[in-house]
């Protein structure tokens, strides 16, 4: 059985634009260059998205007054995680699923411009089924 791929459209125009982002800056960049660009881009390619949105917190029902702040929220749905390191490792991916624990949202994408010779990517799909997936 072959399970679709979720919001596979809209990932793939993400990813379009951070590929766009890295083949033109390349690697060595600071973390808040690659977000700056981030945003010019998808803001030229009418990618819908929200810089730095606040998430709200809460411990058994009780709202915290710690928040999370994820780099995107891109069509209201997907968080997007940029990183600047040499790998993605995982202490990056567990910061990912907490922001999707946080926000209830099925997909996010952790992304690293600061791998070379390319992009370093993975996908996180928060499934009610096996909890969290990464694909990479």
């Amino acid at each position: 059985m072959e399970t679709e791929i979720l919001f596979k459209n809209e990932s793939y125009r993400m990813m379009g634009a951070c590929f766009e982002v890295y083949k033109t800056m390349g690697c060595g960049f600071l973390e808040a260059v690659y977000q700056e660009c981030l945003a010019i881009e998808f803001r030229a390619q009418g990618i819908p998205f929200v810089e730095h949105p606040r998430l709200v917190l809460d411990f058994k029902g009780t709202p915290l007054k710690q928040t999370y702040e994820p780099d995107f929220l891109c069509f209201g749905e997907i968080i997007v995680e940029i990183k600047a390191a040499k790998n993605l490792i995982d202490d990056f991916r567990a910061q990912t699923i907490n922001y999707l624990k946080a926000t209830k949202k099925q997909l996010a994408l952790l992304v690293n411009f600061g791998h070379y010779p390319q992009l370093e990517h993975e996908r996180f799909v928060n499934d009610p089924l096996s909890r969290f997936s990464r694909i990479s």
